[in-house]
């Protein structure tokens, strides 16, 4: 073993990305994920009948394990891995492990025991996803958490993941994407409606973009964000070129 000699370049290419994508229902995750890359959906609710896309349905956490190791094996043109989502597959995971246990609930075990099983089980597999050389994209719903601090309370959206295994998620993504609908008023004074994606750390949802590419909003359109996205890595690009550039004339 050696130490590195040289620092690890930021990833620019999609394909090597984990995202989080949460907002209410029907507001248009599952289509903003079917316009990435040769994406293939592990369909773990109904949702997918009016999209084509590839898909595998994922009815039990045995058949999320065995298209993992078909993924992982590479014998395939996809670029994209989508979870839909995933925290019916965390509900699968669970049950998996509390079926292996003959028990009815997680509590059961006792001690924080089968919660611990389910989420090293869960997070093994998100972990293996992500670490394959294809982009991993997750949906989840979001809902309202109260928030109380010592000068009063307010509401933040958060997905609706299980606590502890949504702090891992957060933890692990480069990017979380906040879906939802913004009301405004056009040049007529007509209220309209559109649908957004929010990026940027907020106190009132949870977003964030670990990759620094992206505004604080942006359209939700796959398009949109592809341009964003490439848009700055290739301002990056040549910004660095041109500090070069000055740094030899100097």
């Amino acid at each position: 073993m050696e130490l590195p000699t040289k620092k690890t370049q930021p990833r620019v290419n999609l394909a090597n990305l984990s995202i989080l994508i949460h907002g209410m229902p029907k507001v248009g995750k599952t289509t903003w994920c079917a316009g990435a890359d040769n994406a293939l959906f592990l369909a773990t609710e109904p949702g997918l009948n009016s999209i084509e896309v590839y898909q595998m349905p994922i009815s039990a956490w045995e058949e999320m394990m065995e298209a993992c190791a078909l993924i992982a094996d590479g014998k395939h043109s996809f670029q994209t891995i989508v979870i839909d989502t995933v925290d019916n597959a965390y509900k699968m995971c669970s049950k998996y492990i509390c079926d292996k246990h003959k028990i009815d609930h997680e509590s059961d075990l006792g001690y924080g025991r089968g919660y611990a099983f389910i989420n090293n089980e869960f997070q093994r597999a998100i972990n293996k996803l992500a670490s394959l050389p294809y982009g991993l994209y997750m949906i989840s719903h979001s809902q309202e958490k109260e928030i109380e601090t010592r000068t009063g309370k307010y509401t933040r959206i958060i997905p609706t993941l299980p606590e502890k295994i949504g702090k891992i998620i957060v933890g692990m993504v480069d990017m979380i994407l906040y879906c939802t609908i913004e009301v405004f008023k056009d040049t007529d004074g007509q209220q309209k409606n559109k649908r957004v994606m929010k990026t940027k750390p907020n106190l009132y949802y949870e977003a964030g973009d670990r990759t620094g590419r992206l505004p604080e909003e942006i359209d939700l359109d796959y398009k949109a964000f592809l341009k964003e996205f490439k848009g700055s890595a290739v301002s990056g690009k040549d910004e660095s070129k041109q500090e070069k550039q000055q740094q030899t004339s100097d």
